[in-house]
């Protein structure tokens, strides 16, 4: 289907439990061609399994019951209007969603024609890709370190070229599982606009777009650290690409919906979760650094300028395991003398700890009561103890000695009851990232009629040989900027922070073209490392002069994983708003607050 219109892909979820009524105000409101929803994340996937392995259940005949729900009911309108739906809300069974949502689509008399994408699961063919010594470690190019039967979930990042074959067959509705977040976007687009897989820059226009609308009101100020300068930021709306032939796109929204469309929510996505200069795609390799932003209008946002070149060999695959067991309870120290209140709990539970055989244990102290306190809760500091052992007996064993010290403990003290009583010890799963040949995968396209379409592995893939050099912009020498005036980071710079398996992902930009100098001299790694604390880490920087901003990579920041990492920021969220909290040397004349 080729057409010089641009698509209008909307969405309608960014990960799963996102807001219900999104897919039925993407159908019925303003005009679009392709709506799409995002139901996978790294951390979720793991959480779930958690969650059915806790109740003895089979993770692996999952698919999105919540999509279901939203779907059914708007069957006719989809049928009606012409829209096309494509999701991975099949997750890790997205033949079992299509032939469910197949039965429903009969019931009705409807002709909607349903296709399912597979080839992303490869728990079967683990120990074959073993042996051959695919599978490798994605961060060190390491042979994976484990046995086939340990893995409960492995799955290949696909690209979307099997959604536009899909779509190309006539599909109305297409389900997959794992397919990169991006790929529910690019496979519309191909489709609408005809595209070759050898057109790279386009293909890589669209995933800049995809990337923004990936994570639903995220693009529209939603976790925006600027969101006090959105007017209406109770319920940002969803996002919407207009994609042109060409890979260019305008990022919008529906009007009547809440939120805004802005360079700086735009860029926020842009920069997040990239691994640098080169964002890799089974159908493409994106250069992030390449692309230019322009507000056209209200809540109209350009992105133009995109280059792709060829994808590499390989794929990302997720894998989990399990990894023992874990718990968590919650004490609140109140009033007067918190540190000496907490270097009880902390003794109490390294106590506990020595006479049970524990693989960590972590005690988070979460801020200091307010002085002269109008309200108990004012003068109260949540402190979180966690606890992780590899059998689930273990944990409860600590828990039930900690608890049992509790009559005994400092002054004041309470806890949440329900949950020390009732909560057993959770699975915990961690998640490694791997690579696997993208010739190795059988990625294949089922139609309604039967057939099934193979899609096979890109021309001209070459292997990936790292993220390029980038010169860094050298320290300014001090006062070369003017006066200084020691202020939060955030006043002049807004900070997008996310999640890749065991690495964080920083991004920080200055929405005034003018303080980009300044950023680019003063937050260097080394600056970086003492604003956050961190040691131990290896720390990645890539300029964005395009975005006025810098990209970060935090190698190993969630150790092991952000999937069973025992933080309480398990997945580093609000990791950019301590930067910005923070106190530094800004000068004066760059003061504009950015709040």
């Amino acid at each position: 289907m080729a057409t010089q219109r641009p698509v209008r892909i909307a969405n309608f979820s960014g990960a799963m439990g996102d807001r219900f009524d999104a897919f039925e105000q993407a159908i019925h409101g303003e005009p679009v061609d392709v709506v799409f929803g995002d139901y996978m994340t790294e951390a979720f996937d793991s959480m779930l399994i958690a969650a059915f392995l806790s109740r003895s259940q089979n993770w692996e005949n999952f698919y999105a019951e919540l999509f279901m729900q939203q779907l059914l009911p708007q069957l006719e309108a989809v049928a009606r209007k012409g829209i096309k739906v494509v999701t991975n809300a099949g997750v890790f069974n997205p033949r079992g969603m299509a032939r469910a949502i197949r039965a429903a689509v009969a019931q009705r008399g409807l002709g909607l024609k349903v296709a399912y994408i597979t080839g992303d699961d490869l728990r079967e063919e683990a120990a074959g890709l073993l042996a051959r010594g695919q599978l490798v470690n994605m961060d060190t190019g390491a042979p994976l370190a484990c046995h086939a039967r340990g893995l409960l979930a492995l799955n290949a990042y696909l690209g979307g070229w099997g959604i536009k074959a899909a779509l190309d067959e006539g599909a109305d509705i297409v389900i997959t599982g794992r397919v990169a977040d991006a790929s529910l976007v690019t496979g519309p687009a191909a489709w609408w606009h005809g595209w070759r897989r050898i057109d790279l820059d386009k293909i890589a226009g669209a995933m800049a777009a995809g990337h923004v609308l990936e994570c639903g009101p995220q693009a529209t100020g939603g976790n925006f650290s600027g969101f006090t300068r959105i007017e209406d930021n109770i319920l940002p709306g969803f996002p919407i690409a207009e994609i042109a032939q060409d890979g260019s796109s305008v990022i919008t929204k529906q009007a009547a919906q809440g939120g805004a469309v802005t360079v700086d929510t735009v860029t926020a996505q842009l920069l997040y979760e990239i691994q640098g200069p080169l964002y890799l795609n089974a159908d493409v390799t994106w250069h992030t650094n390449s692309v230019s932003l322009t507000q056209e209008g209200p809540d109209r946002v350009r992105i133009t300028g995109a280059r792709g070149s060829a994808p590499s060999t390989t794929t990302k695959v997720n894998i989990d395991f399990q990894d023992g067991y874990r718990s968590a309870v919650w004490i609140f120290p109140t009033g007067l003398q918190i540190e000496e209140k907490v270097a009880i709990l902390k003794a109490q539970a390294s106590r506990a700890a020595r006479d049970h055989q524990i693989d960590a244990l972590k005690v988070f102290v979460c801020g200091q009561p307010v002085e002269d306190p109008r309200d108990q809760w004012q003068a109260t500091v949540p402190v979180q103890i966690v606890v992780a052992a590899p059998s689930k007996e273990t944990v409860s064993q600590f828990i039930a000695q900690l608890t049992s010290y509790w009559l005994g403990s400092f002054p004041g003290f309470y806890t949440e009851i329900t949950r020390v009583y009732t909560d057993a010890p959770q699975p915990r799963i961690d998640y490694r990232a791997a690579l696997v040949r993208q010739d190795a995968l059988k990625h294949q396209v089922h139609l309604p009629d039967g057939r099934v379409l193979h899609i096979a592995p890109p021309p001209g893939a070459q292997p990936f040989t790292g993220q390029p050099a980038v010169p860094a912009t050298p320290p300014a020498e001090p006062g070369a900027f003017g006066p200084t005036v020691h202020r939060p980071l955030g006043e002049v710079a807004y900070a997008r922070v996310g999640d890749k398996g065991a690495h964080a992902n920083l991004g920080v930009w200055v929405s005034d073209p003018t303080a980009y100098p300044w950023l680019a001299s003063y937050l260097t790694v080394a600056e970086l490392r003492r604003l956050l604390g961190i040691e131990g880490v290896d720390v990645e920087r890539y300029e964005q002069p395009l975005l006025h901003g810098i990209s970060f990579v935090l190698k190993g920041y969630f150790s092991p994983s952000g999937s069973a990492n025992l933080d309480l920021d398990q997945i580093g969220k609000s990791l950019g708003e301590f930067l910005r909290a923070r106190h530094v040397d800004i000068p004066a004349s760059l003061l504009t607050p950015a709040h």
